[in-house]
């Protein structure tokens, strides 16, 4: 079909705009250093008022001493189509989350080469299998996950939305960034721009989160049981959990703080395989660790395998925590995997929004992805199956570390992506003990889904908020707790 040169031209001036408003906004504030100084300190201020905080490194288990948490001074563009449509695919997500999660042969064939030479994928996957083996002992499930996206400029006038990644663990900042929003508008409004103050979208995920937590109780059915934290040994970012925590006591849910130590010194299981701490019962363990490698000594993975065994509802449980792994989500890009899982309107859908994605699998395929990923390292990311941030390799060290491992088992660990080239936007980034410096930023927008299934039956579904994330361009990679990116609000243009 012919498209009309009308079409063509209003499509051009479109981009133009969106453009000349993403690199234009707050020029005349970003340029005009007196009035920066002036409302920085403000700005932090307003951060410290509405409990923006996370604990020092030097103290991370007390709150005698706190910092504001890392932000910008002033809310980024985002393209209010992009983040329309990130927010239109959030259920469709959730839901092939859950299926793939239920797939045992998906998720076998999937990690198969994985699991040989990646040994925490593997240690996961070995208590899965045992689970399995005896006999899931709870039918509820409780999923709250992140789908990550940046604004891509790289093919075409119009950016488009590309997926990062889908968090189905420890998704954090859903308390912290439903302060955020508070603290650009009293800046905005310092600053004279109320009228922009009042376009900052609400924003809530800390609510939205606790509501899925909520219902998992609720199902579970005994209302003397807790929810159980299951929180790291540092808690630097003990407030992001508050806020969910606060609003679980606001509907009289008990909630108790625990550590994989704890569990495994006062964790037991009665006849009923009903998860009992410290005498209490536990209705859901809702994991703020248990992500990465180092959350784990041989203790903490016996404590992980009497919670997968156990009657309470895990959020999430061990094959939801499959189902998240970097090369499930390779996989899914493949044609025709989406339509295992989704009706083909929402694979559509969701299609839209993946970047390319590769598998380093010992064969043919596998082996031109390597060779194009050393002759042109900058198109690419490689990542292992990690959460957290920080873990990715760019430019040179992907470089490096493919042709070390290219004729090795080893590379199916990695994935390959293509890389994203966001449009960069100016602001300031306020950290605590740094100097005050404008830089160019690019920004990272996740938003938060919450699920509870019963059986078969799905009986919440729904996306529960938004989290954006801005970082100066230097940077390749790396999130808040990572101390690189900062807490930001959109200001949807």
């Amino acid at each position: 079909m012919l498209r009309s040169p009308w079409s063509f031209l209003r499509r051009k001036l479109h981009c133009d705009y969106l453009f000349f408003a993403m690199s234009s906004l707050w020029k005349d504030i970003l340029h005009n250093v007196p009035l920066i100084h002036y409302v920085a300190p403000i700005a932090v201020d307003a951060a410290l008022l509405e409990g923006v905080l996370m604990r020092t490194k030097d103290d991370p288990n007390t709150s005698d001493v706190v910092n504001f948490a890392p932000f910008t001074l002033l809310p980024s563009p985002v393209p209010r189509g992009l983040f329309e449509q990130a927010y239109s695919v959030q259920q469709d997500f959730n839901l092939l989350v859950d299926k793939g999660s239920q797939d045992t042969e998906f998720l076998e064939s999937t990690l198969a080469s994985t699991i040989k030479v990646d040994e925490f994928t593997a240690q996961l996957f070995n208590i899965y299998k045992q689970v399995l083996k005896e006999g899931a002992t709870q039918s509820l499930v409780l999923g709250i996950n992140r789908s990550d996206y940046m604004f891509d400029h790289s093919v075409g006038d119009s950016p488009t939305l590309k997926q990062i990644e889908i968090n189905t663990i420890a998704a954090s900042f859903g308390g912290l960034t439903s302060r955020t929003t508070a603290v650009h508008r009293c800046i905005l409004n310092v600053l004279g721009k109320s009228m922009e103050a009042s376009k900052l979208l609400n924003n809530n995920p800390s609510k939205g989160i606790a509501m899925g937590i909520a219902k998992a109780w609720e199902l579970y059915g005994s209302d003397k049981a807790a929810v159980m934290f299951l929180v790291e040994e540092a808690q630097r970012n003990i407030f992001d959990q508050r806020c969910i925590e606060n609003e679980l006591w606001m509907r009289n849910i008990r909630v108790i703080r625990r550590r994989f130590k704890d569990v495994f010194e006062k964790g037991s299981l009665d006849k009923d395989n009903r998860l009992h701490i410290d005498g209490e019962e536990i209705a859901v363990v809702y994991y703020r660790d248990g992500y990465v490698p180092n959350n784990y000594n041989k203790q903490n993975w016996e404590a992980r395998l009497l919670l997968e065994k156990s009657r309470a509802v895990k959020c999430p449980d061990i094959a939801t925590q499959l189902a998240g792994t970097k090369k499930v989500q390779q996989e899914l890009t493949r044609p025709g995997v989406l339509e295992r899982f989704l009706p083909p309107e929402a694979a559509v859908q969701l299609r839209a929004t993946f970047a390319g994605l590769y598998s380093l699998e010992m064969d043919e395929e596998g082996n031109k992805m390597v060779a194009m990923a050393i002759a042109d390292p900058d198109r690419f990311v490689l990542k292992p199956q990690r959460e957290g941030g920080g873990n990715n390799l760019y430019g040179d060290e992907l470089k490096q570390a493919l042709e070390k491992i290219k004729d090795s088992p080893e590379r199916t660990s990695y994935i390959l992506m293509d890389k994203i080239k966001p449009l960069p936007t100016l602001n300031y980034l306020l950290r605590a003990h740094s100097p005050l410096k404008m830089a160019e930023c690019v920004s990272e927008l996740g938003i938060f889904g919450a699920y509870v299934r019963q059986g078969q039956e799905l009986v919440v579904n729904k996306h529960v908020g938004h989290l954006l994330r801005t970082k100066a361009v230097e940077h390749a990679d790396g999130g808040v707790a990572a101390g690189v990116a900062v807490l930001d609000t959109p200001y949807v243009i």
